[in-house]
């Protein structure tokens, strides 16, 4: 039996419609950054466009790949040198399309980084915060897990890697807020709407101090790490919708 299909720019109207793309100021352009065959009917999805993701995908024979992280970002070089040109030969040569989002795909409310963390960390959504409702708060559902330290545990067996704690791990656990990926520098913001504990994926110097200073416990989770799901279930949903297949690769990153 052939394989179904979906037309590319079909596909781009309907993730652009459905992660609400034009909601979001962006440091890279959302949606389909490289063209390639008009028809697709085997996605593969990935964290970011790597060319070890590329290569996988070409082997796969792949038509288009889904990342979070594409290319294109405000402020980088623009020549087409090096390992971006390694990169874009790969999908120019070989006629396969690149889809990416990032903000959008972290705020998504069901198919979002953010929305995935919670439904494997077992968070119950109760609010947003920061610039374009971002970052999220809530509470854990399993009331039996009562401190920092068993936060930083749970965490530790649902991603596979041992969360950084900035705080004592025997304070009493409240209100979390979380946020994938590289946004650290938004603990003050979770500070101001009433976290008790906020996670993310990466830390940097002054995230230590502030957590410190305000009593906020602090846990970097890796990058990587907490933004494997969004992707997976974007890729999924697509493969639901246009009965295509789909396939996640996962590139190790310890980050």
């Amino acid at each position: 039996m052939e394989k179904k299909s979906v037309n590319r720019d079909e596909l781009a109207r309907t993730l652009e419609n459905e992660l609400q793309v034009n909601r979001f100021r962006d440091y890279c352009p959302n949606g389909l950054q490289v063209e390639g065959r008009t028809e697709i009917r085997h996605l593969v999805s990935g964290v970011t466009a790597s060319l070890a993701l590329l290569e996988r995908a070409l082997e796969l024979g792949a038509d288009a790949v889904l990342v979070h992280h594409g290319y294109f970002w405000r402020g980088e070089d623009m020549r087409l040198i090096g390992h971006k040109y390694k990169r874009l030969a790969v999908l120019l040569k070989n006629d396969i399309n690149l889809f990416a989002y990032h903000l959008p795909l972290d705020s998504h409310p069901e198919l979002g980084n953010n929305a995935q963390l919670a439904r494997l960390l077992n968070f119950t959504p109760a609010g947003r915060f920061g610039d374009d409702d971002i970052g999220w708060l809530g509470q854990l559902t399993n009331t039996a897990l009562r401190t920092v330290g068993d936060l930083q545990n749970h965490i530790a067996t649902v991603l596979g890697r041992t969360p950084l704690l900035i705080g004592d791990p025997e304070q009493a656990l409240g209100q979390i807020a979380w946020c994938s990926g590289a946004a650290h520098s938004m603990l003050d913001r979770a500070v101001a709407a009433g976290a008790s504990v906020y996670l993310s994926g990466e830390i940097s110097e002054p995230t230590v101090h502030l957590a410190r200073e305000t009593g906020v416990a602090y846990l970097a989770c890796g990058h990587h790490a907490t933004e494997r799901y969004g992707v997976q279930a974007l890729g999924n949903w697509i493969a639901q919708q246009f009965g295509i297949t789909h396939q996640f690769i996962d590139i190790d990153n310890p980050v």
